[in-house]
């Protein structure tokens, strides 16, 4: 099964994301994680992303998309797989779609978590990390016994740069504006699963399981 899973950060996307891989034993494609792996084994498109990454560039969706494809032609992906990360605009839909078609594939589904920005704000932004061991908390869902200390090792509490409100708006706004279309362009080809993403981990996974078994 050939599946595409995207919603806005914070979603939990990638928790289901390996819970999606578990079920139906098909790997996890993530777009960050192909580029550093196809950079580091120095693959033709691994190197030519090399170019641009070292030097603090974007890397153009041509490379990505090639990267992809050597991703996908794996052994572990001939059964299926799932897309997390990519595509995040249209013309790299639109490229996706390309590459399946010339390998006579197309996409089963494309699961659009959903989950409302004031939600994924309480989220991110509640998230606090111990500098000295690593734990993580948050401040309404699992909070610490002291707000600014570990309970594990007492080293301080901080909120990531990206965490912060401000910070989370913006890349919200980009990706209301960058991604969301991809879930008219994909409601149109008849292969779009909005699945409500608010709720318990289990709960939400039962709401994909269902969204994936009308496949």
């Amino acid at each position: 099964m050939r599946l595409v899973f995207f919603g806005p950060p914070g979603a939990g996307k990638g928790t289901q994301a390996v819970r999606i891989c578990e079920r139906l034993g098909i790997p996890q494609v993530s777009t960050g994680v192909i580029l550093r792996a196809a950079k580091a084994e120095g693959t033709p498109m691994g190197l030519k992303a090399a170019e641009y990454m070292d030097g603090g560039q974007l890397v153009p969706d041509e490379v990505v998309v090639g990267i992809v494809e050597e991703r996908i032609a794996q052994e572990d992906a001939a059964a299926g797989y799932i897309l997390d990360g990519f595509p995040r605009t249209l013309p790299q839909a639109e490229a996706l779609d390309a590459l399946l078609a010339e390998r006579g594939e197309a996409l089963d589904r494309v699961l659009c978590l959903e989950v409302p920005d004031d939600a994924i704000i309480e989220r991110l932004s509640g998230r606090r990390t111990c500098a000295a061991c690593g734990a993580g908390y948050h401040v309404a869902f699992d909070p610490p016994m002291n707000p600014d200390t570990c309970d594990k090792c007492g080293g301080a509490l901080s909120q990531r740069e990206d965490d912060k409100a401000e910070a989370i708006q913006q890349r919200l706004v980009t990706f209301h504006q960058q991604t969301a279309p991809l879930e008219a362009y994909y409601e149109k080809r008849g292969v779009l699963a909005r699945v409500p993403g608010v709720g318990g981990i289990e709960e939400i996974a039962e709401r994909i399981a269902e969204a994936l078994g009308a496949v």
